[in-house]
């Protein structure tokens, strides 16, 4: 790329997250669940960059490796041009504060117990970002009007709260260290459509205000074309596709992308009857033994003798990178 590397937040290089499988008393390894392996992507500072597949395909997985929060068996994660795979506990500790994640279950990942102005206040206090308590108190205000809480909401607590307003505590408590890197996990799968549109325009607006830099993991494509400015397609550990999101959805390039796309209802019924439909056949396979060569061959309408025989890599293509043999002659 010609982009020079302090353009990007994050880099991930050649990543690899395995999972052993054990069997018998003794725990004996007998294989790897390879939930990601050998991913290459680039954050651009300030963008939102989208990741998307099928659930299961690994990722929310590179997500959570991203932030150390799962540790990877081998490759690079380069934060704003520092390297910190090999980093310690000690050492990720004054990272933390640069990256945050917002979750997809807003109610699953707010402790029932404790007061949204507690819960928001949380990190300041575990990193001693407190101050007095003036200071603490203004903070956990300012933090709930920027995501559209009213102020005396603080003393209640989450169950008292609608999907839609957990998430913005969730997202208020996610900005308090005023984090650079902010990664979305699916952040409105589980809210009704009508909030869905409001969050997304709530995330756009903070994105612009404190020029944030989001990665986005989703599998709603309607939701990634309205938010994202580049977009990876992930199958099964791989990445197969990288694209910004006029040029993905305008022209997508690779088998498993267009299939992807074409499963997205049209609005308008006629156009929705008259488009081509390009169904992907057969089941995910296993991430326990994935076919060898490319691993979306056994599923591709396009499937040649090579694609079962050579992995291919992303190349650069109009715009683009795919990881696909028909652009590989």
């Amino acid at each position: 790329m010609s982009d020079s590397a302090g353009d990007y937040m994050v880099e991930v290089k050649d990543l690899k997250v395995y999972f052993p499988v054990t069997e018998g008393l003794l725990k004996k390894t007998v294989g790897h669940v390879k939930a990601v392996d050998g991913v290459n992507l680039s954050v651009k500072r300030g963008e939102t960059f989208s990741l998307v597949g099928e659930s299961g395909c690994g990722k929310s997985t590179t997500a959570m490796t991203i932030l150390r929060m799962q540790e990877p068996t081998s490759g690079r994660i380069i934060l704003d041009g520092t390297d910190i795979t090999e980093f310690t506990k000690a050492q990720m500790r004054p990272i933390r504060t640069r990256m945050q994640m917002v979750y997809q279950d807003p109610f699953g990942s707010l402790n029932p117990r404790m007061k949204v102005g507690s819960i928001i206040g949380e990190p300041l206090r575990v990193h001693k970002m407190t101050g007095d308590k003036d200071t603490y108190n203004k903070r956990v205000r300012e933090l709930m009007s920027l995501v559209g809480l009213l102020e005396d909401m603080a003393d209640r607590y989450p169950h008292e709260f609608s999907g839609g307003q957990r998430q913005r505590i969730c997202i208020a408590r996610s900005l308090a260290l005023n984090p650079e890197l902010v990664i979305c996990d699916e952040p409105v799968s589980a809210l009704d459509v009508s909030i869905q549109a409001q969050v997304i325009n709530l995330l756009m607006d903070l994105q612009d205000r404190l020029g944030l830099t989001y990665l986005f993991i989703a599998h709603d494509l309607s939701v990634v074309r309205h938010i994202s400015n580049r977009v990876a397609v992930m199958y099964l550990g791989n990445i197969v596709e990288v694209a910004d999101r006029d040029t993905l959805f305008r022209a997508p390039k690779h088998p498993y992308t267009k299939a992807l796309l074409s499963a997205v209802p049209e609005p308008d019924p006629e156009l929705e009857a008259s488009r081509p439909q390009k169904l992907i056949i057969g089941e995910v396979p296993s991430v326990r033994n994935p076919p060898s060569g490319c691993r979306f061959y056994p599923r591709c309408p396009e499937a040649m003798p090579v694609c079962s025989q050579q992995v291919p890599v992303l190349k650069d293509l109009d715009g683009a990178q795919v990881a696909c043999h028909l652009f590989q002659q």
